[in-house]
């Protein structure tokens, strides 16, 4: 064994699995809830405006978000191949190859961007009008979302540069970014959603401004730290730049882009369900009221719950790093064994805020997000099944994310494939629209989902053909 990993940098993976991963995920889970945090504060601004507009922007929210992720989403996921590159590169002590990985990943998030955005413009009000029926609620997403666009490079480009950090084991860097970019959101979604500071009265599309300004903030400050690392990696430098490099990249990334369109177009699917109870609701209405109640519940529901998906994906990205660094040093055994002991912190850490969503302050949660009686009760059930079956998702989300460090991400794709357009999306419409039982049953197929996708990745990380994955 000594002879296998003289060249190779074991520092990260020789410590206590529990402290190591607790130590690489704490960062990235107050980074990356803070980077959530910039959708949550949306949520809870658009319920400060007048009715029926609160409710139609925060049933225009979600669709936004998702066609929005559908195309920097999408880019973003360069991140999983620059990650499980680096940290190889890394842990054989390959510096000037790390710093290749960086330049090439890079350089490709600026020119798709680009690309994506100008694509994203010319298709978003039409692939809006497929989720939402309520013209007001259309109106609204559109307006936001086309500001939104206008963030795709900083968003791909920041994950990019993340993925980098998280690589090499500084988790910390995107906490400092994630946090003051934050802070400016918050800022902002307060001046130009309500007009406040001498700046226009935008309403909602005001959050989306807000979100585009402060993303390029957030890129300028990783940048700062990866101009500190310069001399180390070498990244600055025109000859890094490789067509065959860029493509082992992309060959890692491109299941994962694939996977994450598939989870965009599939849950707008399933958000479709919402917006065909609304639509059924409004034309049974007497007074014809149009409000998106469905709608503006998902939203809110998917609000509450990606904060914790968010922190999933944080002990997931940590045990990704640990577990390519273990496959760069060939030691698969302690892959293996981070890979179940970031599964054993995620099953009680997540059981815990499940049990808090879900059963203890689930009331709370609900009326503190939204100010409607009628998005309240529609929100109530749906949560409480969530909640109860958190500590499933987490472990779904953190074998994902180690199975994409290992390299296996056509495997992820395609069960994320099966998983959404065979279980999630049908079984959302027959149990929502069909059997008549509504939101509740709509929500009731995420439940089967999520069940589903944990003994689907348990079941193949287990199975340990990932282990034998050369990068």
């Amino acid at each position: 064994m000594a002879t296998a990993t003289a060249d190779v940098d074991l520092e990260l993976i020789s410590g206590p699995p529990y402290r190591t991963i607790l130590r690489l995920a704490a960062p990235t889970v107050v980074a990356m809830l803070s980077q959530s945090i910039v959708n949550e504060i949306d949520v809870f601004f658009f319920s400060k405006l007048p009715h029926p507009e609160d409710t139609n922007a925060q049933a225009a929210l979600l669709p936004s978000l998702l066609i929005v992720w559908l195309f920097g989403g999408s880019l973003s996921a360069i991140s999983v191949g620059t990650q499980a590159l680096t940290a190889r590169r890394y842990a054989e002590r390959k510096y000037d190859a790390a710093g290749a990985v960086l330049a090439n990943s890079a350089f490709f998030c600026l020119v798709a961007g680009i690309l994506f955005a100008i694509l994203g413009a010319a298709t978003i009000h039409d692939l809006l009008g497929v989720i939402l029926k309520v013209p007001e609620a259309h109106a609204i997403a559109y307006s936001y979302s086309k500001w939104r666009l206008l963030g795709i490079v900083s968003m791909a480009g920041t994950m990019a540069l993340k993925a980098f950090f998280d690589g090499i084991g500084k988790t910390w860097v995107h906490l400092v970014s994630a946090v003051v970019m934050n802070v400016f959101n918050i800022l902002f979604c307060w001046m130009f959603i309500f007009g406040n500071l001498g700046a226009p009265r935008m309403g909602a599309p005001g959050a989306g401004f807000a979100a585009f300004v402060a993303t390029w903030i957030g890129l300028g400050i990783m940048l700062f730290y990866a101009a500190r690392e310069r001399s180390r990696f070498s990244f600055l430098r025109w000859s890094n730049l490789s067509k065959s490099l860029t493509w082992d990249i992309l060959k890692l990334s491109i299941p994962a882009a694939l996977a994450t369109v598939v989870m965009m177009v599939g849950f707008g699917l399933f958000a479709q369900v919402a917006g065909k109870l609304d639509a059924a609701e409004a034309a049974a209405s007497p007074t014809g009221t149009r409000e998106a109640v469905n709608g503006a519940a998902t939203t809110d529901i998917v609000a509450i719950l990606k904060l914790t998906f968010t922190a999933c994906i944080a002990f997931g990205t940590a045990t990704a790093t640990l577990v390519a660094q273990s496959l760069a040093a060939k030691r698969p055994q302690d892959a293996d064994r981070f890979g179940w002991a970031s599964v054993r912190l995620g099953l009680v850490l997540f059981g815990v805020v499940g049990l808090l969503e879900g059963v203890i302050f689930t009331p709370q949660i609900v009326h503190f997000i939204s100010h409607s009686d009628a998005v309240r009760a529609a929100a109530m059930a749906p949560m409480r099944m969530m909640g109860i079956v958190t500590p499933i998702i987490a472990v779904a989300m953190i074998l994902s994310e180690a199975l994409f460090g290992a390299g296996n991400t056509k495997f992820v794709a395609a069960a994320q494939f099966c998983l959404v357009f065979f279980l999630l999306v049908p079984l959302a419409w027959l149990l929502g629209i069909q059997s008549g039982v509504g939101l509740a049953g709509m929500w009731a197929a995420a439940v089967c989902y999520s069940i589903g996708a944990a003994i689907v990745m348990t079941l193949k990380f287990r199975g340990g053909s990932w282990k034998k994955i050369v990068l």
